[in-house]
């Protein structure tokens, strides 16, 4: 297929592009960045585009079989509230809204886990139960997993005056060779309350998911978790629950994998297969592994790759 990946220089999206051209796919880049006008002959099309405009989305969107909507602000930390919202719901409905007009048949929202309230809460949350599933309460507080929820309520709204598919992923924290260490070590040496509940996800099963729900076949729109069924810690999910809430912890429902976010329904209906952990990365203090550390250092990561092939 000839695909589109928006926010193609981050960590998301560049694993995405790679994923995507190692499985024979015919992929354009798109993001805010300049593009490289020397750029490698290996590289894929790239094209700058602000997708809060329009104009910029209609013309990066034409001619494609799917779109991979993967850009957006990452977090509500770092930018002004308002900047956050509106950039991430106006690049939704933009991209979302040419795919539309232009007759595109399958777009994959990357949306977030913390959708349900995960995160970024100013007043204290806790999920009503674990792992959390699809059918979990939706409770957002913060302008980033606000905007994500609206920004699925837009692919319930497209299925529904056209005949594309959406799939909307709603990925755990994303974890790749240069953030392991600084994310999930710390974790492995003393745990500390996580507010995702130590759900993390790999770049690189994440892509594969995303490279699954663009080629799959579905219909409608269809919300998914995607996550590393594991805990980024040497504590069960059940001990580490009570040791940080107590009484207030949530109820453990029983499950086939250890994890707080439930992939079930990503199993079943995509055929996701996650087969990275944080174990690939860190040895037992919780440092990177030597060749880890090797590859990083000489730019062989899949994140490296992909930025690579985006001419970045």
């Amino acid at each position: 297929m000839h695909i589109l990946v928006t926010g193609a220089r981050g960590k998301v999206g560049a694993a995405t592009v790679a994923a995507l051209v190692d499985a024979g796919h015919d992929v354009t880049a798109t993001d805010v960045g300049r593009p490289a006008y020397e750029a490698r002959r290996d590289a894929v099309a790239y094209t700058q585009a602000d997708l809060t405009d329009a104009g910029d989305a209609f013309a990066v969107v034409r001619g494609h079989d799917a779109v991979v909507h993967a850009a957006a602000i990452p977090d509500p930390t770092s930018n002004p509230p308002q900047r956050v919202f509106q950039n991430n719901l106006m690049a939704a409905f933009n991209t979302l809204e040419a795919a539309v007009r232009l007759g595109v048949a399958r777009f994959v929202n990357i949306s977030s886990e913390t959708v349900p309230g995960f995160f970024f809460p100013e007043r204290p949350w806790l999920p009503e139960y674990l792992p959390v599933d699809e059918r979990h309460p939706v409770r957002p507080q913060d302008p980033y997993a606000t905007a994500k929820h609206f920004g699925e309520q837009l692919m319930d709204g497209a299925v529904r005056r056209s005949d594309i598919a959406c799939v909307s992923i709603r990925p755990s924290w994303v974890q790749w060779e240069g953030n392991y260490e600084g994310n999930i070590g710390p974790w492995l040496r003393e745990p500390a309350v996580s507010e995702g509940f130590w759900a993390y996800i790999d770049a690189y099963d994440l892509a594969d998911a995303i490279r699954l729900a663009a080629e799959a076949s579905t219909a409608g729109h269809e919300v998914v978790y995607i996550a590393t069924p594991d805990v980024a810690a040497r504590e069960p999910l059940e001990e580490l629950a009570r040791r940080f809430h107590g009484d207030a912890a949530p109820e453990i429902r029983p499950a086939d994998e250890p994890g707080a976010i439930s992939i079930a329904k990503a199993r079943r209906l995509l055929g996701y297969d996650p087969r990275r952990s944080w174990r690939d990365y860190l040895d037992d203090g919780g440092s990177l592994l030597a060749e880890v550390r090797g590859r990083l250092e000489r730019g062989e990561t899949g994140v490296q790759r992909g930025r690579r092939l985006t001419g970045a």
